[in-house]
């Protein structure tokens, strides 16, 4: 079948994207699902400071891609062997496929799926192969997702079924955003009943943080960012205290205001100065957790005799260390009680041909998470 595309051909082009316009729109060829493998028609795709990362080539990719990674959409046909699924089913889509049977798969860590990673790197389906087809080449799939099409092949093992009353726009969010920012906080910080949580970096998954951090009732939220409207938008979600890292003194006079720091910061910029903050912000016996994607070459320096003599913890977290079959309807549930309201998040809703647009405007922070309808 033929389905429009968006397609990242080159990295690292001009500012600003609305005019050097990296990805472009194309129809190009599907193949039908193979063996474990589900047809989905896209209904909505959020652009993520993920998928920017990619255009802008801190994060390498093998091209011609298909981007995209956090969606959601419908079922249209099933391949073999698929017998949960049927057509008109709604799915979110994960970006890191589990095999099921690998190490960390076996122990409950599917975030660390070994056949996965080596499938995400090598823009494949966790099957190994390729169906998108451009003038019957194959170009590559972005986290055996590709959320960036109207139509488009994934391993059953890249979708969780959802119920047909959460909105597809709002759906979207889940397979990244909550996962990522609110997974952290619950299952990687493992927040408990009135801690200290800080949050630096205010883009979706950091604002999902921050809501994280509410539900899992913190006594103080302290957000930082560049940025005052992000700033503004996380007290009105509930933040406590707010400050902004372009002074030079924030460190500081965070540590003031919270008596020498907080018990959890959780880093969601993808900066090495984004990082060096929380590290900092974080107080004695305290944890810090980053979540953001820098690029390859950015590294952190502590002093190890401050891990160890203060019992500091420092760890990373990937798709929130979730469990997106457990976690995904757990957060839904939270969203229907009002105590995830994800829908404030929304910035834009967008169409395909907007794209680069979205990107250039994601680029430069005017927006917290743009979503393209379908």
């Amino acid at each position: 079948m033929k389905t429009r595309v968006a397609i990242l051909h080159k990295t690292s082009v001009d500012f600003p994207y609305s005019s050097s316009k990296p990805i472009s729109i194309e129809t190009i060829d599907l193949d039908a699902p193979g063996p474990g493998e589900v047809l989905i028609r896209m209904a909505a795709a959020g652009l993520c400071h993920s998928d920017l990362s990619v255009v802008n080539g801190d994060r390498p990719r093998t091209l011609p891609i298909v981007i995209g990674h956090e969606c959601s959409g419908v079922v249209e046909e099933v391949g073999t062997g698929v017998d949960d699924l049927q057509k008109g089913d709604h799915v979110v889509m994960v970006f890191m496929p589990s095999c099921g049977h690998c190490s960390p798969c076996a122990e409950g860590r599917p975030a660390l799926c070994e056949p996965g990673i080596v499938a995400n790197t090598a823009g494949t389906l966790v099957s190994g192969e390729r169906r998108f087809r451009r003038n019957g080449i194959p170009v590559n799939h972005q986290v055996g997702v590709s959320a960036f099409s109207e139509y488009a092949v994934m391993s059953r093992r890249s979708l969780v079924k959802i119920d047909k009353d959460i909105p597809l726009d709002l759906a979207a969010l889940f397979g990244c955003a909550v996962l990522t920012g609110t997974g952290a906080v619950m299952n990687s910080a493992k927040v408990p009943l009135g801690a200290t949580v800080g949050v630096v970096g205010l883009g979706g998954v950091g604002l999902c943080a921050v809501l994280g951090a509410i539900a899992s009732g913190a006594s103080r939220i302290v957000a930082v960012d560049l940025l005052d409207h992000k700033l503004g938008l996380a007290r009105q979600l509930g933040a406590t205290d707010s400050f902004n890292s372009s002074n030079p003194d924030h460190v500081a006079e965070i540590r003031e205001a919270t008596k020498g720091g907080l018990e959890y910061v959780v880093e969601t910029a993808g900066a090495a100065k984004a990082m060096d903050t929380a590290y900092k912000i974080t107080r004695r016996g305290g944890t810090t957790v980053t979540i953001g994607l820098p690029p390859p070459d950015a590294a952190l320096s502590v002093p190890l005799v401050q891990m160890v003599a203060e019992e500091r913890t420092v760890k990373g977290s990937y798709i929130g260390s979730c469990v997106p079959v457990r976690d995904i309807p757990r957060f839904i549930s939270l969203y229907r009680q009002g105590k995830l309201p994800i829908d404030r998040l929304l910035s834009d809703r967008i169409k395909l041909d907007q794209i680069n647009e979205g990107f250039e405007r994601l680029r430069v922070s005017d927006v917290v998470r743009q979503v393209v309808v379908f």
